[in-house]
């Protein structure tokens, strides 16, 4: 097998990862976002690809990816208000805020369109975004998206919304999160921090998951988990109109890989791809075969789509 062979279907980066030798602060920047300041990566030129973290997520979270797609693209990976180190919305945080955070976030850069990357929640606001604002979005990448499961939380009427949200298996990162400074200090939380999300976090880079602890325990974790569970979404699917996506791994615990089927069958221009043995973060668990396909769909030109061999269930 070939050094290109095993660095596809590894679990975690070959090698010596290249986020870590580049000088973060000359790309970081501040951004006046609905009368709050949003932290943002602005690296690199070239056509606009916007990255969209989850639920106690930071822009770290996309560290196997900026700096290869900032090779030929502009890469904005955002902290979402609330997150980060971006300020709390001024108003209260719903997912059609969020969406309208990135909407104005675009104005602001002057960008009129891009392709959007979200995990997660993320991936729930990169829907959202293509429903309320489809001039904006070129094409949508869904990598574990929330926003189908969780109704279940929002139907059930027995118990306090908070309540439900919290005993449901796919948020129990939060009960870890609440305690970010044990977790990034004690290698044993740091572990179970990534349990939740990783299929194995013990193969993950040590620095790497040393980096997604910055994302947890912020403030706009309790009332972003509630707006999600609040937020109907399946019945609007039908509305994206732009070319998408769907990434999942067989192995998510947090949100079922069931749902990456029913995002396949809502939304009309979409298509999957599973990865094999793969948790809830398939861009750090297998980064390379992540970044070659979502490159491959990203650059495709109009009416092009990839063979279905590749579309098919990775492994």
């Amino acid at each position: 097998m070939g050094r290109r062979t095993k660095e596809a279907e590894a679990y975690g980066a070959v090698g010596r990862a290249e986020w870590m030798d580049i000088d973060w602060q000359e790309h970081l920047r501040w951004v006046r976002v609905q009368d709050r300041w949003m932290n943002i990566i602005d690296m690199g030129s070239g056509p606009p690809v916007i990255f969209i973290h989850g639920l106690s997520g930071c822009w770290q979270n996309w560290l196997e990816q900026i700096p290869l797609f900032a090779r030929d693209h502009r890469v904005i990976a955002v902290d979402l208000p609330g997150f980060g180190q971006s300020e709390m919305p001024v108003e209260t945080i719903s997912i059609s805020g969020y969406a309208d955070a990135i909407d104005e976030l675009m104005g602001q850069l002057e960008l009129e369109e891009a392709r959007i990357v979200g995990n997660s929640m993320g991936g729930f606001i990169g829907a959202e975004l293509a429903i309320q604002h489809p001039e904006r979005v070129e094409r949508l990448v869904l990598v574990a998206a929330a926003g189908l499961s969780i109704e279940s939380i929002r139907t059930e009427r027995t118990k306090g919304l908070r309540h439900r949200a919290e005993n449901v298996v796919f948020f129990t990162l939060g009960h870890i999160a609440s305690r970010s400074h044990q977790v990034a200090l004690r290698p044993r939380l740091r572990h179970a921090l990534l349990l939740t999300v990783a299929a194995h976090p013990q193969k993950l880079p040590g620095p790497l998951a040393a980096q997604q602890v910055l994302g947890s325990g912020k403030p706009g974790f309790s009332d972003a988990l509630e707006a999600m569970c609040r937020y109907p979404l399946r019945d609007r699917l039908e509305k994206i109109a732009c070319p998408t996506l769907i990434l999942w791994g067989d192995k998510d615990i947090l949100v079922p890989v069931k749902d990456a089927a029913i995002f396949e069958e809502l939304i009309p221009d979409s298509r999957k791809i599973i990865y094999k043995d793969t948790g809830h973060v398939s861009m750090m668990e297998r980064p390379a075969r992540f970044n070659s396909d979502v490159k491959a769909f990203l650059d495709e030109a109009p009416g092009e789509q990839q063979p279905a061999a590749q579309a098919a269930t990775a492994g």
